[in-house]
């Protein structure tokens, strides 16, 4: 296959950046994305010139630091899929491919495609957990869980914090995000204890570091590479005002 790729460059978050133009030939079919990157930065390093930086770490769409926009989407145009996931046989011989780094600000650009989202993993520090005693492991049955609020938690629990929601949202809103991370803790006997100063703190965390308001637009819950629903928010906000 052959693309051209037109990619955001930018020195660090003081700095002016641009697209530059690539012509690639040779991608496979079966690369991913980010090894399409990879093989990318490997041509422009044998021509002497400057690679692309971008992130990444597992390769299972499970860290969510590859996260880009890519042709205007956040991790491309295939739902439920991250960028190391996505396949380049969902692209076309010849295509045009537009990438950028998330636009938010709460995740200002370090270099070229990689921005710091350290911002996400303040709002979980600040009460994404839950205070146990430890020892000696508990009977598994020891506290029982309804089935339903079982399955609902662990369909919140798997939101990866890659920051897709924040970049999809015109607000730059943060609540897809912490709404899971309340949800797989409110549902659960386990997290109640500290529920309403969990939320609190997550809340007035998600506001200190300037993430916006939910945009009732739903664009959130279409981009999200887990399908974290949107009806977490409306969990969170109950949450909240119980907490008040």
């Amino acid at each position: 296959m052959k693309l051209t790729l037109k990619i955001w460059k930018q020195k660090d978050a003081g700095s002016k950046g641009g697209f530059a133009k690539y012509d690639l030939d040779g991608v496979a079919p079966e690369m991913s994305f980010v090894e399409m990157l990879a093989y990318l930065n490997h041509t422009l390093m044998e021509k002497g010139e400057e690679p692309v930086a971008f992130e990444h770490d597992c390769h299972e769409g499970i860290c969510g630091s590859c996260g880009m926009y890519i042709n205007g989407y956040p991790h491309g145009p295939v739902p439920g899929l991250t960028t190391c996931l996505l396949s380049m046989r969902y692209f076309k011989d010849g295509e045009t491919i537009v990438v950028e780094p998330w636009r938010a600000k709460p995740f200002p650009v370090i270099r070229d495609l990689i921005v710091d989202r350290s911002a996400m993993d303040k709002i979980q520090l600040a009460g994404g957990y839950i205070t146990v005693t430890t020892g000696a492991a508990v009977d598994a049955n020891a506290v029982l869980v309804n089935k339903k609020n079982s399955d609902l938690a662990f369909d919140a629990s798997i939101c990866i914090g890659c920051g897709a929601c924040v970049a999809a949202c015109k607000n730059a809103s943060a609540m897809l995000f912490v709404s899971a991370k309340i949800s797989q803790y409110a549902l659960l006997p386990q997290g109640r204890p500290e529920a309403k100063e969990r939320v609190r703190a997550m809340i007035a965390e998600m506001d200190r570091q300037g993430f916006g308001n939910c945009s009732n637009t739903g664009a959130c819950e279409a981009q999200c590479p887990k399908q974290i629903k949107l009806f977490n928010i409306a969990r969170l906000n109950r949450e909240y005002y119980k907490a008040l």
